[in-house]
């Protein structure tokens, strides 16, 4: 089967990115993604105005993607959209749309977890870029999940390790406010991290047990550091921000290694996955392919455009999905919280 061209229409909708993809087997022919700048001005994600912005987004979207690509509708071999988790209201527009047309154009429907997507995004055809094998580490981090999960197939995948609070993209963001930057502020304490000494002030390392993580004590350890040091120069911010940027991402970044090095040491695994908003990080992904002279692991990066959310991502789940004739019907709903 994997010689036909099977062509798949994939649909990303579960936070303020509208985005399509079209897949020839497991290559990317398109993937286009809408972004809401809407945002911006109210510091984070307004749910309401984000599935409104998907509403107007969906058609034009999904219509450059195909005809980017190359084809006609009538070439679709499956649609994929993702399930959950996510925004409710997001995830109701882009699974009604892909039923939708999953029902007028007669071919099979892939539900998707967001999250796996992020892993399985590493099985995407791409030059450069090798892809891993089974079993191997993955290590998720977004602005609401981050995970160690057990890959064995593209089925078989075991959360290890998960957050106990919040998630690692939380912390890069509420940081980033208590600094008083704009949102989104991670991309942000990556850029000025760049240019500062990252053991210029130091901060605890939460003790969670297992490869659990905890970063909720990190943020309050961060607001009564900057709460005390500003109330005794009220410049401190501007004067030490590359520095504080830094240390901040530093810590983090230590917090994730250290799970990852136990994760290691407890499955005997040592190639490493990374996939999420995250790890589009410079800081972490310089760190993890250091780790593959320092500690002997294998690692993967996925390419930039991969760590975002995308519907490249959900095209390759749908595609894998639709060898093993693994299919929803139309009476499968979206959920903001799913089942790994």
């Amino acid at each position: 089967m994997k010689e036909n061209k099977i062509y798949t229409l994939a649909i990303e909708s579960s936070c303020d990115d509208t985005s399509a993809a079209i897949l020839c087997n497991d290559k990317v022919l398109s993937n286009i993604v809408a972004r809401q700048a809407i945002h911006e001005e109210y510091g984070g994600v307004v749910p309401e105005l984000a599935s409104r912005a998907h509403q107007q987004n969906i058609v034009p979207v999904v219509d450059v993607a195909i005809k980017k690509a190359g084809i006609s509708k009538e070439d679709l071999n499956c649609i994929a959209f993702t399930q959950g988790p996510g925004l409710m209201g997001s995830l109701l527009v882009g699974g009604s749309f892909a039923k939708s047309l999953s029902m007028a154009l007669d071919i099979p429907l892939v539900a998707v977890n967001h999250m796996k997507a992020h892993i399985l995004a590493h099985f995407i055809d791409e030059e450069g870029f090798d892809k891993p094998t089974f079993p191997f580490l993955a290590l998720t981090i977004s602005g609401g999940h981050t995970q160690i999960v057990k890959v064995n197939s593209f089925f078989d995948l075991e959360i290890i390790g998960e957050t106990t609070d919040d998630a690692v993209g939380e912390a890069f963001d509420k940081s980033a406010k208590i600094l008083g930057l704009p949102y989104p502020g991670g991309p942000l304490i990556d850029k000025y991290a760049q240019e500062g000494n990252p053991k210029a002030f130091q901060f605890t390392k939460p003790k969670v047990d297992g490869l659990n993580f905890s970063f909720s004590g990190l943020k309050t350890q961060i607001l009564y550091f900057i709460q005390k040091n500003v109330k005794e120069n009220s410049n401190f911010i501007e004067e030490n921000k590359a520095d504080i940027c830094a240390s901040i991402q530093h810590t983090i970044i230590q917090i994730l290694m250290d799970k990852l090095k136990l994760a290691v040491k407890e499955t005997g695994i040592n190639q490493i996955a990374i996939g999420g908003g995250v790890s589009a990080n410079s800081g972490i992904r310089k760190t993890l392919k250091e780790a593959e002279s320092k500690y002997g692991w294998k690692t993967y990066i996925p390419k930039f455009e991969y760590t975002t959310d995308n519907a490249a991502m959900i095209g390759i789940v749908g595609y894998y999905n639709f060898l093993e004739n693994n299919f929803s019907t139309n009476n499968v709903v979206s959920k903001a919280r799913i089942k790994f």
